[in-house]
């Protein structure tokens, strides 16, 4: 089993090629299923959980193409074809890997009018129930069943009536699959209290270019007018802001200073807000932000929240940046109750960090020491690779296959700024 070798202390300089967003990737790959033309993606990440919902879609039978793609190149073009859709079903073994395999379920029923997933798997970071996915897909007049671990959806004569759901808390793997459901209802279908994150704009964008009919984009209220049919459309994943933020984090915790190519600074609020308030210079022109830490970083109190709050998935980079400031930081999980996997981790390597409950308080220390670590989730492995970066000695993190479902080429990456990284298959 691959794992991946740290010897930390050096500073990270250079430049750093942003990728495309994993979560809007995985989310737009099967809006694929709700046309029979052809769906282009461009700067598509070359990552696991890609090539998963890449295997997903071809059983249900559309045809993949991977177009001019070289392995020197970040990124790629994929062209998917739901010309007829062979089956309506998910199943276990494929899904069970992949909590975005859910996300089958709307565009099916929509395209279908059926739809039979089965319960969803991905990290182990707590519960997260698909209730609020099918509360939309019920208001929106879809007839519901569980049985034998599957999800099986039908809608009345072949098509969802339409229909009105607000969601009591914002859910965001919930907002995408009740807007390609929407997609291609008879009536109009109105999401309120909608997840705003820059992932779902993008969703929204993608669909309005396959022909959708879609107002608020952006807001909290959206409002579908559904269509007879969605054509194709040629669309460009917009940029991982986790995966920046996470690099920005890894400049810091070294005291470097790192430009990151193809950032979207205005989607990037709270990161950098957070970086600032611990010390780092964050500045952005032309399409490159620049982070930069110079002096010590100064402690931290942060509360996890839906956008365009601080987000879930970079309060484990921050844990481990914040391990190395002068002071004590309190972070608070509010979305997922389980994501402190990494703290024993951490701990290995001579953080100071107690939880209590959703909170967890980062007592600074001076010197963290490298140590075999493994990686319990995809964002609680880079939090590992973080920490070793600033390490003394060397950090050896176990079950890489964490970081290959969301980072394209971690270590190259790291290497090319300066970091001694390498991955080794003999782990």
């Amino acid at each position: 089993m691959d794992r991946i070798l740290i010897r930390g202390g050096n500073k990270l300089s250079g430049r750093i090629h942003i990728s495309g967003a994993k979560n809007a990737a995985l989310t737009l790959m099967p809006c694929a299923l709700l046309t029979d033309e052809p769906l282009t993606l461009r700067n598509l990440p070359r990552l696991a959980d890609v090539d998963s919902f890449g295997h997903l879609l071809n059983q249900l039978g559309v045809s993949t193409q991977i177009e001019g793609a070289r392995p020197e190149d970040f990124g790629r073009v994929m062209t998917m074809r739901a010309a007829r859709v062979t089956s309506t079903m998910a199943p276990y073994d494929i899904v069970r890997k992949m909590r975005a395999s859910i996300l089958v379920l709307g565009p099916l029923l929509a395209r279908m009018g059926e739809a039979t997933v089965s319960l969803p798997g991905g990290c182990a970071i707590g519960t997260r129930p698909i209730d609020l996915h099918l509360k939309a897909l019920e208001a929106f007049g879809a007839e519901i069943e569980i049985t034998h671990g599957y999800v099986k959806v039908k809608a009345p004569n072949g098509r969802l009536p339409g229909g009105r759901v607000r969601f009591p808390v914002v859910s965001v793997g919930a907002t995408e699959n009740a807007l390609m459901a929407a997609a291609l209802a008879k009536g109009t279908c109105v999401i309120e209290n909608a997840a705003r994150e820059p992932e779902i704009v993008d969703l929204c964008r993608c669909l309005v270019a396959m022909g959708a009919r879609i107002d608020g984009i952006g807001t909290e209220t959206l409002t579908i007018e559904g269509r007879d049919r969605l054509h194709g459309a040629t669309y460009a994943v917009m940029p991982d802001r986790i995966e920046a933020g996470s690099y920005a984090c890894a400049a810091a915790i070294t005291g470097g200073s790192v430009d990151l190519v193809g950032a979207d600074y205005d989607e990037m609020g709270a990161t950098f807000d957070a970086l600032r308030e611990a010390g780092v210079t964050v500045t952005h022109e032309h399409g490159v932000v620049r982070v930069s830490a110079t002096g010590p970083l100064a402690p931290l109190t942060l509360s996890t929240a839906p956008y365009p709050g601080f987000a879930t998935d970079m309060q484990a980079q921050f844990m481990a940046m914040l391990c190395k400031a002068e002071g004590a930081s309190m972070l608070t999980e509010t979305i997922f109750e389980n994501r402190y996997m990494h703290v024993p981790e951490l701990a290995r390597m001579g953080a100071d960090i107690t939880v209590t409950g959703r909170s967890a308080l980062v007592r600074g220390v001076p010197v963290l020491t490298g140590a075999p670590v493994m990686a319990t989730d995809l964002r609680a492995s880079m939090s590992l690779i973080i920490a070793g970066l600033a390490a003394e000695g060397e950090t050896q993190v176990q079950r890489v296959y964490h970081l290959d479902r969301g980072y394209e080429r971690l270590e190259e990456k790291l290497a090319a700024v300066g970091a001694d990284i390498e991955r080794d298959s003999d782990g």
